[in-house]
């Protein structure tokens, strides 16, 4: 494997030295009022066919052409420009003027519709593939760590499993749609969501509170909705490296498979290896898990007469991981003598999204995931599949002051498993497997009303129908206010609902380290949430300031809250006798400098707890398990004008979490305040070379080493020795809020032709 790792290095660096030494007839960099580099602006010839897209340095480079021209750029932010270009010049650098970085961008992710996120009634974060790049990691789920109100979860220290905190509430709450489509869930959520690289995103748009009006069922806590690269923003190829001083590998190809007049279609393999076992906190048990993934993406947009879009996706992504002992290897799975978590993963996604050709605006949407799980927990083997499809007929509708989305859904699920989930015990005391397979069609209405040049108004409503729980309502309403020019405050309520299966969304349900007991049939969750909202741009000659924040309130009913504390050798699950709450506060403030400094720091301030009725007269508070206390996160990058070089300075701080512990536990039943700190250098070598180097943790900052309780015997073989374990503790992987990895350096490259 090192050989091949060095090989794939000395191929990309050659690579890149063939494509320097290339000459062009123009170049240059599309730059804001503040020199920064403006990426994936278009640039256009005027008068010619001769298209081009900047790069996510701001560079563009052209060829064939004759002198005098004139250039018309554009780009989303920024007023257009048209530039005459006299002569050959080696490198021209154009200034557009901006409209307004922070209120200007275009969402959809609020109304389905594109839309101005100064004219969003709902707000809607965006952040950038710069941005979450400014720290190389291998997918979605670590990119996620600098987004405000949001935390990566790691919920199993042996297999490394995790998913996407939203102010506080578990992963499951947590909805991840693709381009909008709902494509991540169910096992998704658990075991795919690590799966979702960096390289294939454009910008994530982020959502806080219910979405259910518009997205349906697990829209609860929030939307996180990947917007996949534009095949008209890209290269023609593209590639990149990282190398850790911990041997993990990470690469990504990119590249435009097809470039015809009536297909265009762009390719994306991304590739992250890690065999190098480490155990630095001496537990016996692997500090990282180590991972052979690798996912082949592909986008084709079919060019139409009518230029109304028609395009479809496909992923398939394929996962070999595995934790545990550190002299474990594939021929010890399920095995009751060395204990190790195998988890193999095969996963294939489709989707499409189709103008219909009619003079009405309406979208035919549909997606498609076929998942398909082998695990083993020590000895115990968990065998899944998961179907899960969908269909939307969507339409757009504008008159007068109004403009309505309405439409008409229905989504799929079967769900089949080893398990007691999927077994149904006849009267004879005999077995027979029963998949879980269930339906749920919908019907929703939103309509958007402008009001006057400063006041909108947005209200919806959505009825879906489960085939096991009946009708279920998710409404909405919106209020936005103009206060000025760049002075904005939404107030906003939304409902959520969430249909649960356990099996498919907590590892620890899946451990066999437990019993599973179900005191009740589990209904549907549902969440009611309030939100304000203001956003605050200042303006001086040499620096601007982007201020937003929020105040959120959100009420959960028939919560279900895995109970671990009643007994050490049981889940037990049932609907919550009573209700939580999660509110809170949060600010982010944007600094933009006519030096070349850049600055972000956002703080999120959390109450996330249970409260449970007892002997029906007094109501019991419980802080929510994971749910940090505060988390403050800043990010400063500087580039230096003369030399390029950019450093990045990346950092966040999370508050004490209330974590799992047993009777007579003796580890601390909240963490510590711990941070995570990261530095980078990068440079561009031309407009093609983009060199790394930096360091990840570099406090090196770890949970304590008796994380894991009883890593000594995992299996439980020596649980009733009264001199070794007088308190009859077992086996535990759930104490789990932080990675073990600590620092490490890395190296990395990408190259673009």
């Amino acid at each position: 494997m090192n050989i091949l790792k060095y090989l794939l290095i000395s191929i990309l660096f050659f690579l890149s030295h063939s494509f320097y030494t290339q000459n062009e007839n123009l170049k240059g960099t599309i730059l804001d009022n503040l020199n920064n580099p403006i990426p994936f602006a278009h640039v256009e010839v005027v008068n010619t066919t001769v298209k081009t897209a900047c790069n996510k340095n701001g560079v563009f480079s052209i060829s064939n052409v004759s002198f005098p021209l004139r250039l018309y750029i554009s780009a989303v932010g920024f007023a257009s420009s048209n530039q005459l270009i006299k002569s050959q010049k080696s490198h021209v650098s154009i200034i557009l003027k901006e409209d307004d970085e922070l209120l200007d961008q275009i969402v959809i992710s609020g109304s389905l519709d594109e839309v101005v996120k100064r004219e969003s009634p709902i707000s809607v974060e965006v952040y950038s593939s710069k941005f979450l790049k400014k720290i190389p990691v291998p997918s979605l789920m670590e990119a996620s760590s600098q987004i405000s109100g949001l935390r990566p979860q790691l919920n199993c220290a042996v297999c490394n499993t995790g998913d996407i905190h939203i102010n506080g509430m578990e992963g499951a709450y947590s909805m991840v749609v693709m381009d909008g489509m709902p494509i991540v869930g169910g096992l998704s959520t658990v075991y795919g969501i690590q799966g979702i690289p960096v390289s294939l995103i454009q910008r994530l748009e982020v959502v806080k509170g219910p979405a259910s009006t518009l997205y349906g069922s697990e829209a609860m806590a929030g939307l996180i909705n990947v917007i996949t690269k534009s095949i008209s923003c890209i290269p023609d190829f593209s590639m990149s490296f990282n190398l850790s001083s911990w041997n993990e590998l990470q690469a990504d190809f990119l590249f435009k498979s097809i470039d015809s007049k009536k297909v265009k279609a762009v390719t994306a393999i991304d590739i992250h290896h890690y065999d190098n076992p480490i155990d630095n906190n001496g537990d016996y048990f692997t500090d990282l898990t180590l991972k052979k993934r690798y996912s082949i993406y592909n986008k084709f947009e079919f060019i139409r007469k009518d230029k109304k879009p028609f395009i479809i996706s496909a992923r398939y992504f394929n996962e070999d991981r595995w934790g545990g002992q550190m002299n474990w290897d594939d021929s010890f799975r399920g095995s009751d003598s060395i204990y190790g978590e195998s988890i193999l993963t095969n996963r294939f996604e489709i989707s499409a999204n189709y103008q219909l050709p009619t003079n009405e605006k309406i979208f035919f949407q549909s997606s498609a995931s076929i998942h398909d799980q082998k695990s083993w927990y020590g000895v115990s083997s968990y065998m899944a599949q998961q179907h899960i499809g969908f269909g939307q007929f969507i339409w757009h509708k504008k008159w007068n002051a109004h403009k309505a989305v309405s439409g008409i859904a229905l989504r799929y699920n079967y769900y089949d498993d080893n398990t007691q989930a999927t077994q149904l015990v006849l009267s004879d005391s005999s077995i027979l497997n029963q998949s879980d397979k269930w339906l749920l069609p919908g019907l929703f209405f939103q309509d958007r009303i402008k009001i006057d040049e400063n006041k909108m108004l947005l209200g919806g409503i959505r009825v879906d129908y489960h085939t096991n729980h009946g009708f279920i309502y998710s409404p909405r309403l919106n209020f936005k206010l103009n206060l000025s020019p760049s002075f904005i405050m939404r107030l906003g309520y939304g409902n959520g609902f969430r249909v649960v299966n356990v099996f498919t969304e907590d590892h620890a349900a899946l451990t066999g380290a437990r019993e599973l007991v179900f005191l009740e049939n589990l209904d549907p969750e549902k969440s009611n949430n309030l939100n304000f909202n203001m956003v605050k741009k200042y303006k001086k000659n040499n620096f601007r300031l982007e201020l937003e924040s929020s105040l959120f309130y959100t009420r959960f009913s028939n919560k279900i809250i895995p109970d671990y504390l009643t007994n050490d050798n049981q889940i037990i699950y049932s609907n919550l006798n009573g209700y939580g709450i999660s509110k809170g506060a949060s600010v982010e403030m944007r600094l933009f400098f006519k030096s070349p400094i850049r600055a972000t720091i956002n703080a999120t301030f959390l109450d996330v707890s249970n409260y449970t009725l007892v002997d029906e007269f007094e109501w019991v508070k419980e802080q929510q398990l994971f749910a940090e206390k505060y988390s403050v996160k800043w990010t400063v990058s500087y580039t230096h004008p003369k030399s390029k070089i950019c450093f990045d300075y990346t950092a966040n701080l999370y508050g004490p979490m209330k974590l799992p512990i047993l009777e007579n536990d003796f580890r601390d039943e909240y963490s510590s305040p711990f941070t995570i700190q990261n530095i980078k250098v990068s440079r561009d070598f031309g407009d093609k070379l983009n060199g790394y180097i930096g360091v990840r943790n570099i406090f090196n900052f770890t949970p304590n080493r008796n994380s894991i309780l009883r890593a000594h015997d995992p299996f439980d073989n020596n649980i009733d020795d009264p001199i070794d374990n007088p308190y009859g503790y077992t086996f535990d992987a759930s104490y789990m809020y932080a990675s073990f990895q600590g620092i490490n350096a890395f190296i990395g490259a990408t190259i673009t032709f």
